[in-house]
């Protein structure tokens, strides 16, 4: 009975062992997710990332091991909330970040589009978050930092990192605000986090820029404002240099840090991942990096300041949520967390009829850069995937369309779609939208009736392909990936995969019916 207990015991062991050894894959939450923060409450982890000009705002994840994340909503999910007046890719809602403190969330962020940082705060971050409270400090990239009754403010007017004293629940200021930091001299200082740690404040920033150059940078205090003094071995963490010129990440940069139960310590990061030569496309990603503390010394991440795909380092016991489905049906009613539209939408442009989706075709077409089209579109999460919907055009009059995109702003998408023709005929056609340039590649007439259409992407190429069937896919042509990538088309977003429908006349009744939606890495 003893050697049974001691081998089971033993096996116990080993199998916690086992767990906390596994490693992960990075990115940690794939596609457009950039700018992470986190926090923890107990056990459980939460974090948000930036979310620009599209709507529901503030995309709100939770984890148990900081590996696997399921997204629970969105923090700004009301137009009171977010008003995105004509919000572009460079527009809307920059750098969040989140914290708790005395069973309240607090999310503080910056509407570029409207009147700058605000929070907004919840004692159940998955259910509704308060109405916008604004504050008086300027800059972008805010961050809260809470000690001994008072909470403390840090964003990055006037080109350096200020902090204040404010209430958190009415943004009232409540101490002018004072320069405590400019960086190591890269330009762009920004995105704070203020920590505490064996009695040193250490002030977290982001220099550089958010692209090839990025990096994350640390000084410290022993008071709140200062003096702080740089980390000689700065930065610590970056992807520009030698050591990292082939690393299939760059970008690194605009970090987090986060404790767990088990004392360790932990960095979100975004980067993200060329795909054809330095072009790419998937927007900024989020990344995880192990980080360690000696005694009274700098934090070190994942060794020598780099991050991989593969990570190979001890983790916390691995709690992954199960698989998403490949198809999503609409036959409840509603769309997934992973859905958004573009700007502040209209709802009555999105209905749910016999268990499909159906979209209302209207003159906002997916070029228009100030008001909102009838699009919903979900994140491209993968460098190789396939995408394939089904819809029906339903009393749709000349010219009126509906069809799949792959989307990453107003001057940069390919579009394979459906049109209405003359005589009561259609046509599956692709489109591509190149800044000023838009040109039919190619249009086939079609019978009336429903068809698929779907998308494939490698690191090079998206192919476009439709049937009637079902089943009978056929190539229409092919679109190079680096003319809609970040670097060609600018913007700081990713590929969005959508579903739209638009017409050239306000009076059109034609609406798209979509059956379905699959998403296949």
């Amino acid at each position: 009975m003893k050697k049974m207990i001691l081998l089971l015991g033993l096996s116990l062991s080993l199998s916690c062992f086992s767990q906390n050894t596994q490693g992960y894959q990075n990115p940690i939450i794939p596609g457009f997710h950039p700018d992470p923060s986190v926090c923890r409450v107990g056990d459980d982890f939460y974090l948000v990332n930036s979310s620009f000009q599209y709507f529901p705002g503030v995309p709100l994840f939770h984890s148990k091991d900081l590996i696997h994340w399921e997204q629970i909503g969105h923090c700004l999910t009301r137009p009171s909330q977010l008003p995105l007046h004509d919000a572009s890719a460079w527009g809307g809602i920059y750098a969040p970040t989140i914290r708790y403190h005395e069973g309240t969330f607090y999310m503080i962020t910056t509407n570029v589009s409207d009147k700058g940082n605000f929070i907004v705060h919840t004692s159940d971050p998955r259910g509704e978050w308060s109405e916008p409270i604004w504050l008086k400090q300027g800059g972008i990239d805010p961050s809260l930092y809470f000690e001994e009754g008072i909470c403390y403010l840090v964003s990055n007017p006037d080109t350096g990192i200020w902090l204040s004293e404010i209430n958190p629940k009415t943004g009232e200021q409540l101490t002018e605000s004072r320069l405590i930091w400019n960086g190591t001299g890269g330009r762009h200082p920004e995105g704070p986090h203020i920590y505490k740690k064996e009695d040193w404040y250490y002030l977290l920033i982001s220099e550089g820029g958010t692209e090839y150059g990025h990096k994350v940078t640390i000084a410290r205090s022993r008071t709140i404002y200062g003096p702080y003094d740089s980390n000689p071995s700065n930065p610590i963490l970056t992807h520009i240099n030698k050591n990292a010129q082939s690393n299939p990440i760059q970008g690194t940069g605009h970090a987090d840090l986060v404790q767990a139960p088990d004392g360790s310590w932990w960095m979100v990061c975004l980067a993200f991942r060329p795909q054809t030569g330095s072009h790419h496309l998937l927007g900024r990603e989020t990344f995880l990096a192990p980080v360690r503390w000696d005694e009274n010394a700098w934090p070190v991440v994942n060794g020598d300041g780099t991050i991989a795909l593969q990570m190979n380092t001890p983790t916390l016991p691995q709690q992954p949520f199960a698989e998403k489905p490949v198809r999503t049906l609409f036959k409840d009613g509603k769309l997934g967390t992973e859905w958004v539209y573009i700007r502040n939408y209209h709802p009555e442009n999105y209905t749910f009829s016999s268990g499909k989706l159906r979209l209302k075709a209207t003159p906002v077409s997916l070029d228009n850069g100030k008001e909102s089209p009838t699009f919903v579109g979900r994140r491209q999460e993968d460098i190789d995937f396939t995408a394939t919907t089904s819809l029906q055009l339903q009393k749709a009059s000349t010219g009126d369309e509906a069809g799949l995109t792959v989307y990453m702003f107003e001057p940069a998408h390919y579009d394979l779609f459906v049109k209405q023709l003359e005589g009561g005929k259609q046509a599956v056609v692709l489109r591509y939208r190149l800044g000023a340039m838009t040109h039919i590649e190619k249009e086939v007439t079609l019978p009336q009736g429903k068809v698929q259409l779907r998308v494939k992407g490698n690191k090079d190429l998206y192919s476009f392909e439709y049937a009637t069937d079902g089943a009978s896919f056929k190539e229409l042509g092919r679109m190079n990936a680096c003319y809609i990538s970040t670097e060609t088309a600018g913007g700081f977003t990713g590929i969005m995969l959508g579903m739209y429908a638009s017409s050239s006349s306000e009076a059109s009744k034609a609406y798209a019916e979509v059956e379905y939606f699959d998403y296949e890495k």
